[in-house]
């Protein structure tokens, strides 16, 4: 049995926990605990205390997903002020090994260990996810993050984090003509994650409001996810509808430019707060709907993650997949 820290850090939070795993393979986390980046100066006070609410004695070893690229040489945040070195981690947290990975790289990880309970089915055939072949995964959130995983016949994996949710948005019909020409006022270029992201909503929504010739008030996404969700607004219900198709849409293109003919997983907490709609929208629809090779798509089953804590679950295993149980 061997135990690490598994730390997922985002702009607002950053979470923490012991992943232990036991002599079968299997990872098992401990209750997380979340600290409010804002709360600190640093990640090392942070971390100090973190470590203080565990009673002071942590494993030397720590797995780290960080919002942001890990590979410069000094790691800075969008929304907060932390700045980590990785070269310094060892002398500054008291670890003899670390592991760093993107955030959504380290969702795909998750993806990867996750027993097949803790995927919900949403189009498809209801079958599990291939056991080899590569899988697509991707997860609306500020942006769209993307990733692509390659399981091997002998049992072990491959993940790569990509840059896929800077690809073209492509509209199907006029709704989407509209949004595309909204957006283009403010982008030269407009990519997929202004459509299938958490804030697009607003934009998504405004367009609808605008086809129909209604005046709405300014709103945040916070607010038009909320009145979409609970139905108390019919407009912004019908922006979340679009939003669906759009990432069934999105979802496609993507295995078809990854080969994730094993399977999609949809992520992300987003993904999980639409597990019950997206079933019934036309996510699944717009997904298989590629021309020629529909029936090849309407073979791929796709799935939402349902794992609580997939980045700091997806952390250890990214950990574990490098330095075993040394």
């Amino acid at each position: 049995m061997t135990q690490i820290v598994s730390v997922d850090i985002g702009g607002t939070h950053a979470r923490f926990s012991i992943a232990t795993r036991g002599g079968d393979g299997t990872i098992t986390l401990d209750d997380p605990i979340t600290i409010h980046t804002e709360d600190h100066a640093s990640f090392q006070t942070a971390w100090e205390d973190y470590a203080a609410q565990k009673g002071g004695d942590l494993p030397p070893r720590v797995a780290m997903a960080i919002a942001g690229p890990v590979k410069d040489e000094v790691i800075r945040f969008t929304n907060n002020p932390w700045i980590i070195r990785p070269a310094l981690i060892p002398e500054k947290l008291g670890c003899d090994d670390f592991v760093l990975v993107n955030d959504f790289e380290a969702v795909a990880h998750a993806v990867a260990m996750a027993p097949n309970k803790q995927f919900l089915h949403l189009a498809g055939p209801d079958e599990p996810l291939a056991p080899t072949g590569r899988l697509s995964v991707l997860g609306p959130g500020t942006g769209l993050g993307v990733a692509h995983l390659y399981r091997e016949d002998n049992g072990s994996y491959r993940v790569s984090a990509t840059e896929g949710g800077h690809i073209d948005f492509a509209p199907l019909d006029s709704v989407e003509d509209a949004i595309l020409a909204r957006l283009r006022k403010r982008h030269t270029r407009v990519s997929v994650e202004r459509v299938v992201s958490g804030p697009a909503i607003v934009d998504i929504h405004a367009t609808l409001a605008a086809l129909e010739g209604r005046a709405i008030a300014e709103q945040d996404d916070i607010a038009v996810w909320t009145a979409a969700m609970e139905g108390s607004d019919s407009l912004a219900a019908a922006a979340m509808d679009r939003f669906c198709l759009s990432l069934g849409s999105v979802a496609g293109d993507i295995a078809l430019a990854q080969g994730g003919f094993g399977g999609v997983v949809v992520a992300g907490g987003l993904g999980y707060r639409l597990r019950e709609h997206l079933p019934q929208s036309g996510f699944a629809e717009r997904f298989r709907a590629k021309g020629r090779f529909e029936g090849l798509m309407a073979k791929i089953p796709v799935k939402l993650i349902t794992h609580p804590q997939p980045g700091l679950f997806g952390a250890a295993a990214a950990y574990f997949q490098t330095h075993g149980d040394a």
